[in-house]
């Protein structure tokens, strides 16, 4: 073979290679957005870049086929159902405790269902792999249960994080919830009440 064919063709298998590459990179990431969906946009802002976002992302769905998560059974269910109903039931009298034991129930069900519950961060990403569209408000959820003792919460963010966590709970229980579930509980005369009791204690 001549010089400039084996040129021509070195240069045309180079070309299919990067053709090859770029069409992988491409599934790669249609693969990973649809798995992740928001969290793949949240993923390139924590790891600065979108490679770093992928390859981080590839290594939570590893770690998690590592764990045994199953379903929970219909006493679980009920259990953590009525467990909820109670937490959600309590926030009327008292929101800071009923967003604490909401962010509590969560970790108790995280851990019956098999996930190795660790720190918040690592919890939100190994349910990011299976429950990505709720780990979003989980976050937000988990930063106004922190924020709310140091005075950084009002009372509208309570009741925010308390439908935050109602959605997360009913996703990880695999029920069906009825749209704006439990928002009548938690509502705004509620607020108006927890309103008044902060100000009197703070007057």
């Amino acid at each position: 073979m001549s010089t400039p064919l084996l040129m021509v063709s070195i240069g045309m298998v180079v070309i299919a290679l990067i053709a090859v590459s770029i069409l992988m990179q491409k599934r790669r990431t249609t693969t990973l957005r649809s798995r992740f969906g928001p969290e793949y946009e949240h993923a390139i802002q924590e790891y600065g870049g979108r490679s770093s976002a992928e390859r981080a992302l590839e290594r939570r769905a590893e770690r998690a086929e590592l764990y045994h998560v199953r379903s929970l059974n219909r006493e679980e269910q009920q259990q953590f159902s009525e467990a909820w109903r109670l937490t959600q039931a309590r926030f009327v009298d008292d929101p800071p405790l009923a967003i604490r034991e909401a962010d509590h129930l969560v970790c108790e069900v995280m851990r019956t269902k098999g996930y190795p519950v660790a720190d918040f961060d690592r919890r939100a990403e190994d349910l990011s792999v299976d429950h990505a569209p709720v780990v979003r408000n989980y976050r937000a959820a988990h930063e106004i249960a922190v924020a709310e003792p140091e005075g950084g919460a009002t009372t509208e963010d309570l009741r925010q994080a308390m439908v935050y966590y109602r959605e997360l709970v009913d996703e990880l229980l695999e029920t069906q919830p009825s749209r704006h579930a439990g928002e009548k509980e938690v509502s705004h005369a509620t607020n108006a009440k927890y309103d008044g009791i902060r100000t009197a204690n703070h007057g």
